[in-house]
């Protein structure tokens, strides 16, 4: 590409697959100037509410929230392709902690199924990276160890 316009054209053109591409395009239209009160500002709200509540979870102790990553196990390569509102559903337990701007992880825990992989989520507290990163080796290893 001669300048950076022209990488951007190539990058979103050739670099995206169809479901991002989507996902752009809803956050444009809710990024709409006719769109902006009802959607970004109740979304903002929303936002600090949901970090708001982590924050009062991680003030009564709590060090890590472990749960699943996907409501099901994973998907084989281009099941969902053409069923994007199942492909939305498999991202909802994710959705809140980057909402709320906390750290999270997902590590394989096993398999299920058709021995497709089950993904556990680990989220921490605002700036404890750290924490949810050695948490996350911890049980990687503990997890290789019992296999």
């Amino acid at each position: 590409a001669d300048d950076v316009g022209q990488l951007y054209t190539k990058t979103r053109r050739s670099g995206f697959g169809p479901e991002v591409k989507r996902r752009i395009m809803l956050g444009t239209f809710a990024l709409s100037s006719g769109y902006y009160d009802a959607f970004y500002l109740k979304a903002q709200q929303l936002r600090s509410l949901i970090a708001r509540d982590f924050k009062a979870t991680f003030n009564d102790g709590v060090d890590l929230l472990l749960t699943p990553t996907a409501p099901s196990v994973a998907f084989k390569i281009g099941e969902k392709i053409d069923d994007p509102i199942r492909m939305y559903a498999d991202d909802l337990l994710t959705v809140p902690a980057s909402l709320a701007g906390i750290p999270s992880l997902s590590v394989p825990c096993g398999t299920a199924g058709d021995s497709l992989p089950v993904g556990l989520q680990i989220m921490g507290d605002f700036l404890q990276e750290s924490t949810v990163l050695r948490a996350g080796a911890y049980f990687e290893q503990a997890m290789q160890s019992s296999s």
